[in-house]
């Protein structure tokens, strides 16, 4: 079930169930040539709404912009400073809470949200920390590529050309859920080079097309359907384990 796509009283039938919500985050970013601006919010996005149409637990709507300045050389970017998004996480977080959540899943889709995502977790844990009591909830960041298997798995499909920015597989999960929007782009070189990531307008100047070790002209519908189903067979025993974790003051409380 889709949050966005659920009336309040389905939300608070849900809640009598479960306290926990998984929350797809990402970034408006170019892809290379051929790929969506959409690409690390469209995969987790897809990746999780098949997941929990599945096992059954809430889907948030997308946290779509992330921070992603190095990436503002190419048209169409955007990106939040970090203060920024970590701001927009614990109003995201106060909210949810509010209405009774605990447990809360960030599924990632992009590398360059991890240092803020951490930050925001800090954040939010920072006031209880100085108390007695734990948190009476608990976060956990998850990217897709890091699930069991999954970076194994997109190698075997990939052994050349996958890449670290605009890979062929990320690319496939987008063509598959938008398959009228697949492009087809000579990539030159075959290969893209590799190199640091600094500001915008050095990253423009070492990847004039936007990828990075990568050939995304390798993606199809079809392998993208394969990669999402790797990951929800990942996904679903990982958040339903998370969901039913028991805090430490109710573990206190029973003993």
């Amino acid at each position: 079930m889709q949050l966005h796509q659920a009336s309040w009283p389905e939300v608070e039938t849900y809640l009598a169930r479960s306290k926990g919500i998984v929350i797809p985050i990402g970034s408006t970013e170019q892809h290379g040539p051929n790929g969506l601006l959409g690409t690390d919010a469209i995969c987790p996005e897809v990746m999780a709404k098949a997941a929990g149409d599945d096992a059954g637990f809430l889907v948030a709507p997308t946290f779509n912009v992330g921070v992603a300045q190095h990436h503002l050389g190419f048209p169409g970017t955007i990106t939040l400073t970090p203060a920024t998004m970590i701001a927009a996480i614990q109003d995201w977080l106060s909210s949810l809470r509010r209405h009774g959540f605990e447990r809360f899943y960030f599924f990632n889709g992009h590398g360059g949200n991890i240092a803020t995502i951490e930050a925001a977790f800090a954040e939010a844990y920072a006031p209880w920390s100085f108390e007695a009591d734990p948190a009476p909830f608990a976060c956990k960041l998850r990217n897709w590529w890091d699930l069991e298997g999954v970076d194994a798995y997109q190698n075997e499909l990939f052994p050349v050309g996958l890449g670290s920015h605009a890979t062929p597989s990320e690319v496939a999960v987008t063509y598959a859920a938008y398959p009228d929007a697949v492009k087809d782009v000579a990539m030159s070189p075959k290969i893209a080079p590799n190199g640091p990531v600094r500001d915008a307008a050095d990253y423009r100047a070492r990847f004039p097309d936007g990828r990075i070790g990568s050939d995304p002209s390798l993606a199809t519908p079809a392998l993208g359907e394969k990669i999402i189903a790797k990951v929800k067979a990942a996904l679903i025993p990982e958040v339903t384990a998370f969901f039913s974790e028991t805090a430490p003051a109710a573990r206190a409380a029973a003993e």
